[in-house]
């Protein structure tokens, strides 16, 4: 067959498909939704995941690029632990101190540390309450990436040294309180303390947030000075976590190497002992974060088949039927000179004009749907990746024609003289 006839043979077969569905609106309507379903979950799965991940790698990346986390004890995307010393041998681990972090301070190759703990507590402001996530901070906790703080200020050296009682909002929690007024210098409490309200900070984050986080995303949070929390609120510091920010020209290979030197040499460890801290990278922390999100995204994948597996059994029936309702129409094909082959293209151009039908309705969908998700959440850039819209279109054409091989070989086999005597 010339290249111009299988064009043609193409175009008729798309004209015969779409006259099959007007013909079998039920069957092809569930045809082309089976395909849509798992069309859409691809897509729009895959567009929600690249919005968070992007939104995930920029909160990471807030304290700098080469800027990486030291924590009490491992951190790790699926890890089997039944609270016991047996299976968790790390939570013998000591705490992080203050002493060791003025001792990594003082490393020539680091530019800062920031010690951290993460809790929840009851917020109240006259007749208003509501709970929320509060940020401990060392006194350079803008080194940490908190994110623009504006009314206000940040705390000071000297208010972090007394254990002032000052907050810092973030923008929820300031609206939930306050409304529309100013929250500066406002007496607040927390969990039954009285704060001083110093500044309200911006910072969209990723909906996930991060290890260092408490909470998720833009949740309504809270920074205090970290000896305040500990002084006032009497907050778990046991669980205490720097974030490290190497000098500029220190690579964070080099940071990581000096960091887990001093403290292993500060705690006595033996070469052959094991740390007992963790220091994790940014890089690191996008496999545990890929890790965990790569199995939503099977399962996201595995939906999709089932999608696609109901409309390929529709292919099937409609393709079936077509065959049946057309078989004097093939037996006059073939006895005017059209090959096996013919007869093949053209039934397996019909499956997947059916399918592509239903794959670009759940492209659509997919694509509005990541649309709806960045406008309502700025924090999630959620965009269709060119992958998996040929992947989906792909995978859509591949059930075509994988589900209308059946009825396209039986068409292909019919004898002429037989069909011919069809009714």
């Amino acid at each position: 067959m010339s290249a111009a006839a299988r064009i043609l043979s193409v175009f008729e077969g798309v004209k015969i498909a779409m006259s099959a569905l007007r013909a079998n609106k039920v069957r092809a309507g569930l045809t082309i939704m089976g395909v849509a379903v798992g069309v859409y979950v691809v897509v729009a799965l895959s567009s929600v995941v690249q919005g968070v991940n992007e939104s995930f790698a920029r909160d990471v990346e807030a304290a700098g690029p080469t800027s990486f986390f030291v924590y009490r004890r491992p951190i790790g995307g699926f890890q089997v632990c039944d609270g016991t010393d047996e299976t968790c041998p790390e939570r013998r681990n000591p705490m992080i101190t203050m002493d060791e972090v003025r001792m990594l301070e003082r490393l020539p190759t680091i530019r800062s540390v920031t010690a951290h703990v993460a809790t929840g507590g009851q917020f109240r402001y006259k007749d208003r309450q509501l709970n929320s996530g509060i940020e401990a901070y060392s006194a350079n906790c803008t080194d940490g990436g908190t994110g623009d703080i504006n009314p206000g200020r940040s705390f000071t050296a000297a208010e972090y040294e007394a254990a002032a009682r000052v907050v810092i909002l973030n923008t929820m929690l300031a609206q939930r309180l306050f409304y529309d007024s100013d929250p500066i210098d406002k007496r607040i409490f927390i969990d039954g303390v009285q704060f001083t309200v110093i500044g309200v900070y911006d910072y969209t984050a990723s909906p996930m947030g991060t290890p260092t986080s408490a909470g998720e995303g833009n949740d309504p949070k809270a920074i205090i000075p970290w000896t305040t929390g500990k002084s006032a609120l009497n907050m778990w510091v046991l669980g205490n976590n720097l974030i490290v920010r190497p000098r500029a020209g220190v690579t964070a290979e080099q940071g990581v190497d000096d960091v887990t030197a001093a403290l292993r040499g500060a705690r006595g460890l033996r070469p052959s002992q094991p740390s007992n801290f963790a220091v994790v990278t940014q890089d690191r922390l996008m496999e545990i974060y890929d890790e965990l999100f790569g199995t939503f995204f099977l399962i996201g994948l595995a939906l999709s088949s089932v999608g696609l597996m109901v409309g390929g059994v529709g292919v099937v029936a409609i393709m079936m039927i077509s065959v049946t309702e057309r078989t004097r129409e093939i037996g006059v094909r073939k006895a005017l000179g059209a090959t096996r082959g013919t007869i093949l293209w053209q039934f397996l151009v019909e499956a997947v004009t059916l399918t592509s039908i239903g794959a670009s309705v759940g492209l659509i969908l997919g694509i509005l749907t990541a649309v709806g998700i960045r406008t309502a959440w700025p924090e999630i850039p959620a965009t269709t990746p060119l992958s998996s819209i040929i992947a989906a279109l792909g995978a859509s054409a591949v059930t075509g024609v994988i589900f209308g091989m059946v009825p396209a070989m039986r068409a292909a086999r019919l004898d002429p003289v037989t069909a011919l005597r069809h009714e």
